[in-house]
C-alpha cells in the first residue's frame, strides 16, 4: 500500500484572523496545472468504497505526493474570515485514471468531505505519462481540528492512494516564568476590534480544575501583560486562554512540565496508625514501592509486595518509620527515591551487636519501645549486590518484667549467633521486624569481634 503518514502542526496566531501570516483567497475552488483540461466533478465519499485491481500496465506511483497547508478565506468588504485547507497532490496521467478525489475526515465528528477532480479525455489521451498537479482549496478547518485526509485516484484502485494526519493548533500564549516572585507573566497579543480574552492557570487532569480566577483582558486594555501568581511549579500546572465568545477553543501551555520533582514530596506518615502514604499531584504513569539502604547513597532495594501503580493515592499501612526506609518512583522519564524518615533522631527501633555472656558468641539485641518480633540472619557480602544471605533465625522476646529501666530503651528481644560464623571482613548480621507489614532490615558488617561492639540505628 502506497501511504504517506506525516503529523503536520500549523501554528495559528491566536486573535484577530488580521494577524494569521498564512496565504489569503477570495474563493475557494479547484485548480490543475497549465495544459490540463480538469473539472470539478459532484463527489461522494469513497472512504468506504470497494477498490479495483490495479491493471499490470500501471505504476504502483502514479500518485507520487500530497501537500497539506492552509489558506485564509475573506470575502471582499467583509470581516468575516475562515480558514480553508489546502490539498495539494501530484498524479502522473494513464489511460486507465480520469482523475482525482481528496476527502477530509473530521477525528472528533467523524464526518467525511470530499472533492473530486476529472482530467477530459481529449486532455487524458495528449498528456499520458505526464505530471498533473491538482489544488484542492474548499475544506473548510478551524482551529484546534485534527483531520485524516486521503487522495485517492479515480477509479480508485487498492493500495493507490496518500494519507496524512492534519492537526490546526492555536499558538502557544507569549509568557514569562518568574521563579523567584511565583508568577507567570502572560503577554495578551493586541487584536483591534476583536473580543476580550480571559487567561488563568489552572491543574490539568481530565479537566483543567481552577488554580485562580479567570482574568479578563479587554480588547482596548491599556496593558496586554496579565500575572497569575502560583504557589507551587507542577508539572500539570497549565496557563489556559480563549476567547470571550460562545464554543470558543480553549488553547493551553503548561510551563513546568518538566519540573517533576515536586511530584515525589507529597509523603505524609500518621505515627498513631503506623500508615506512610502518597498522593499525585498530577497525573502520573508509573510505579511506586517501598524500599531499603544500607547506608547512605547506597542502592535502594526493593521491599516484596510493595509495588503499587503510581497515578493514584497510595498507602501501605503498619510501616516502620526507620531511617533505611524509602520510597521509590519509577516513570518512564527516570526514577526517584525520597526517604522520609533520613533525618529521624528516634527510630521505631535499633539493632547491636556486642560480646555474648557465653565467649564463643555474640548477641544480637533488639530495642524497641513497644513489643515487637525480629528475625536475624547472616548474609555474604559480595563486590556487587545481592548479598548471600543463610537462612534467618528468630530472636528471644524478653518479658517486660526484664526490661529494666524505663527511662532507658527497653530491649525488646535478642539472639546468640556463634562468634566463628559472624566475624570476617566481608560477613553482615542483618535484622528486621516480622511483625509489621513493611520493615527495612537493619544491617552492621565488618564487625571487630575482637572487641565487638555495634549499633544500627
Amino acid at each position: 500500500m502506497l501511504a504517506a503518514r506525516a503529523v503536520v502542526l500549523l501554528a495559528l496566531t491566536w486573535g484577530a484572523y488580521q494577524s494569521l501570516a498564512v496565504p489569503r483567497a477570495t474563493e475557494c475552488g479547484l485548480s490543475c496545472s497549465l495544459g490540463f483540461a480538469c473539472k470539478s466533478h459532484v463527489s461522494r465519499n469513497v472512504l468506504g468504497a470497494f477498490c479495483r485491481h490495479r491493471p499490470a500496465a500501471m505504476p504502483r506511483r502514479v500518485l507520487k505526493a500530497m501537500t497539506l497547508s492552509t489558506v485564509l478565506k475573506c470575502a471582499p468588504h467583509d470581516d468575516g474570515c475562515s480558514l480553508l485547507l489546502r490539498v495539494r497532490a501530484s498524479l502522473t496521467l494513464h489511460e486507465s485514471l480520469r482523475g482525482l478525489e481528496a476527502c477530509s475526515t473530521s477525528q472528533d465528528t467523524q464526518e467525511t468531505h470530499c472533492h473530486s477532480v476529472r482530467v477530459r479525455r481529449a486532455s487524458r489521451r495528449l498528456q499520458e505519462g505526464h505530471q498533473l498537479q491538482v489544488n484542492f482549496d474548499c475544506f473548510e478547518v478551524s482551529v484546534a481540528q485534527s483531520l485524516y485526509v486521503t487522495v485517492r485516484t479515480v477509479p480508485y484502485f487498492c493500495g493507490v492512494q496518500l494519507e496524512q494526519q492534519y492537526h490546526v493548533e492555536a499558538e502557544k500564549l507569549s509568557y514569562w516564568v518568574d521563579r523567584s516572585r511565583k508568577v507567570v507573566l502572560v503577554q495578551v497579543p493586541e487584536a483591534p476590534g476583536g473580543p476580550d480574552y480571559y487567561v488563568r492557570l489552572c491543574l490539568k487532569w481530565f479537566t483543567c480544575e481552577d488554580v485562580g480566577a479567570p482574568v479578563q483582558v479587554t480588547a482596548n486594555s491599556v496593558s496586554r501583560e496579565v500575572s497569575l501568581p502560583y504557589s507551587q511549579e507542577l508539572p500539570c500546572l497549565c496557563l489556559e486562554s480563549w476567547p470571550a465568545t460562545p464554543d470558543a477553543v480553549r488553547i493551553q501551555t503548561c510551563p513546568f512540565e518538566a519540573d517533576t520533582e515536586a511530584l515525589w514530596d507529597a509523603i505524609r506518615y500518621h505515627p498513631g496508625n503506623q500508615a506512610l502514604s502518597w498522593e499525585p499531584a498530577c497525573p502520573v504513569s508509573g510505579h511506586v514501592s517501598l524500599c531499603w539502604r544500607p547506608g547512605p547513597g547506597a542502592h535502594c532495594h526493593q521491599l516484596e509486595h510493595s509495588g503499587r501503580p503510581a497515578h493514584r493515592a497510595v498507602q501501605y499501612s503498619r510501616v516502620d518509620a526507620q531511617p533505611q526506609l524509602c520510597l521509590k518512583f519509577s516513570t518512564s522519564l527516570g526514577f526517584w527515591v525520597r526517604c522520609p524518615f533520613e533525618q529521624l533522631r528516634v527510630p521505631a527501633w535499633k539493632m547491636t551487636v556486642q560480646p555474648a555472656p557465653s565467649r564463643a558468641h555474640l548477641r544480637v539485641t533488639f530495642f524497641s519501645p513497644r513489643p515487637a518480633h525480629f528475625q536475624v540472619r547472616l548474609c555474604h557480602q559480595k563486590k556487587k549486590w545481592p548479598l548471600a544471605c543463610r537462612r534467618a533465625l528468630q530472636a528471644t522476646a524478653l518479658p517486660p518484667a526484664s526490661q529494666g529501666d524505663l527511662a532507658a530503651d527497653p530491649a525488646a528481644a535478642f539472639v546468640d549467633i556463634p562468634r566463628d560464623e559472624a566475624c570476617g571482613s566481608d560477613i553482615c548480621v542483618q535484622g528486621w521486624r516480622t511483625d509489621g507489614h513493611f520493615s527495612a532490615p537493619q544491617q552492621l558488617c565488618d564487625l571487630l569481634c575482637a572487641a565487638t561492639q555495634g549499633t544500627a540505628d
